[in-house]
C-alpha cells in the first residue's frame, strides 16, 4: 500500500469537503435567504432588509442593503428559546430538522464543481492532450450511479417533513407533514423519469461523465455533445418544475401553508426552526448544481472558449476560471428559483396533485419514449 497516495487522496477529499459544505452550501443558503427577502422587495416597490450593519472605525457603516441580516437571524436563532411541546416525541422531534437538512449537504458529494486539477504542474499550461500525473478531481465523489445517489439521498428529505409533523403531537402540523409526504412522493417520480431521457442521451448515469459530453453550448451536428437543455428541453422543464415542488416552495409550499395555520414546522422554534428554514435553501443550491450538471454544461463555457483557455492558461488559472464559472450559472439559477416565488400564485392541494399524476408524470414518460425512438433512429440511419 502506497501510504503517501492515500494520505493525499484523503487530504484532497477532505478540502473538497469542507470546500462544498463550508465555502459554498452552507454560505450561499445563507446568502439566498438575505437575498430572497431583496429580492421581493424590489418587486412589490418595498425597502426590504435594511437596517443590519457593522460599524466600521472613521465613521463607516458597511449598510450593503442589509445583507449582514442573515447573521442577525443566525444570532437571532440561537438566542430564542428552543420550546418543545410537553406531548411531542422528544427523540423524533430533535431528529426531523437534522434529517430535513443533512440530505441537501450529503447530495453536495456528487456534484462535480470544476476541470481537474493536475497537482505538481499547478503553474504549467497542460493543454488538451496532456496527461496529469496526480489529478485532484473538482467532485468529493465520483459515482458510477450517482444520479441514483441523488434521488435516493434527497428522497429522505421527506421524513424530515413528516416526522416533525407527527412528533409536534399537533394535528396541524400533522396535515402539512402528509401533504408534504405525498408531495414529494409525487415529483420524485416525475424527476427521475425526467433524468431518464438525459441517461439515454448520455448513457451515463456519472454528473461528472455528463458534463464531460456537453463540450459545446450547441452543435447541431451531434447533439450528444451540446449542452442538456438542447439535447432535452422537455425533461429540463420537468426537472425544474420537480425540483421547485421537491423544495416545498411557492407555487408548492401546500406542506408549509403560508398563510394558514397548517405547517409541518408549526411547533418548531429557535435553531431547530432555523435548520428547517436553513435546509429549504440548501436544496435550492443543490438542486440548481445538479440542473447545471445535467442541462447546463456543468463548468464548461463553450467549446471554443474552453480549447482556447486550455491551451493559453496555466492549469490552476484554467480551473479556477471553470470554477468561476460554476459558481455563477449555479448563483443565477438559485436566483432564478428565487424569482418564480415572488411570480407565481400557489396551487390548491387538489391542483397540486393533479399537476404531478395527471399531467406531468405522462409528459415525462411521452418525453422518455421519444428520445428513446429518436435515438434508435438515429443509430439505424447510420
Amino acid at each position: 500500500m502506497d501510504y503517501g497516495t492515500t494520505a493525499f487522496t484523503a487530504v484532497t477529499a477532505t478540502i473538497k469537503i469542507l470546500f462544498m459544505v463550508l465555502l459554498f452550501a452552507m454560505p450561499l443558503a445563507s446568502i439566498l435567504t438575505w437575498l430572497e427577502r431583496r429580492q421581493s422587495a424590489m418587486m412589490q416597490d418595498r425597502l426590504g432588509p435594511n437596517r443590519a450593519n457593522i460599524p466600521l472605525p472613521f465613521g463607516l457603516n458597511w449598510r450593503m442593503w442589509g445583507i449582514t441580516h442573515f447573521l442577525a437571524d443566525a444570532l437571532k436563532f440561537m438566542a430564542k428559546e428552543d420550546f418543545v411541546p410537553p406531548k411531542a416525541h422528544k427523540f423524533l422531534f430533535m431528529w426531523a430538522p437534522i434529517m430535513a437538512m443533512a440530505p441537501a449537504l450529503i447530495v453536495s458529494a456528487i456534484v462535480p464543481f470544476g476541470s481537474t486539477l493536475c497537482w505538481g504542474h499547478l503553474w504549467e499550461v497542460a493543454g488538451p492532450n496532456a496527461v496529469c500525473a496526480q489529478p485532484i478531481r473538482l467532485q468529493i465523489a465520483q459515482l458510477d450511479a450517482g444520479l441514483l445517489f441523488y434521488f435516493a439521498i434527497s428522497s429522505l428529505a421527506v421524513y424530515g417533513a413528516t416526522l416533525a409533523g407527527w412528533a409536534s403531537h399537533n394535528k396541524w402540523a400533522m396535515m402539512g407533514g402528509l401533504r408534504a409526504s405525498s408531495q414529494m412522493m409525487s415529483y420524485e417520480v416525475t424527476m427521475g423519469m425526467a433524468v431518464l431521457g438525459s441517461f439515454l442521451v448520455y448513457g451515463t448515469l456519472e454528473p461528472s461523465a455528463i458534463v464531460a459530453e456537453q463540450q459545446h453550448i450547441f452543435a447541431l451536428a451531434d447533439l450528444r455533445h451540446s449542452w442538456g437543455i438542447f439535447s432535452q428541453p422537455l425533461g429540463f422543464i420537468l426537472f425544474l418544475t420537480a425540483a421547485i415542488a421537491e423544495t416545498k416552495r411557492t407555487p408548492f409550499d401546500i406542506p408549509e401553508g403560508e398563510p394558514e395555520i397548517i405547517g409541518y414546522f408549526v411547533e418548531y422554534s429557535g435553531l431547530r426552526f432555523g435548520m428547517f428554514f436553513l435546509g429549504e435553501f440548501l436544496e435550492i443550491v443543490t438542486s440548481s448544481a445538479i440542473m447545471i450538471s445535467i442541462f447546463f454544461g456543468g463548468w464548461h463555457l463553450g467549446g471554443t472558449i474552453d480549447g482556447w483557455m486550455l491551451a493559453h492558461l496555466p492549469n490552476v488559472a484554467f480551473v479556477g476560471a471553470m470554477a468561476t464559472v460554476w459558481l455563477v450559472k449555479v448563483f443565477a439559477f438559485c436566483s432564478f428559483q428565487l424569482l418564480i416565488r415572488w411570480s407565481l400564485p400557489r396551487f390548491r392541494s387538489d391542483q397540486l396533485m393533479r399537476l404531478g399524476w395527471q399531467r406531468l408524470l405522462p409528459v415525462s414518460i411521452a418525453n422518455v419514449v421519444a428520445t428513446a425512438l429518436v435515438i434508435l433512429w438515429a443509430q439505424a440511419s447510420h
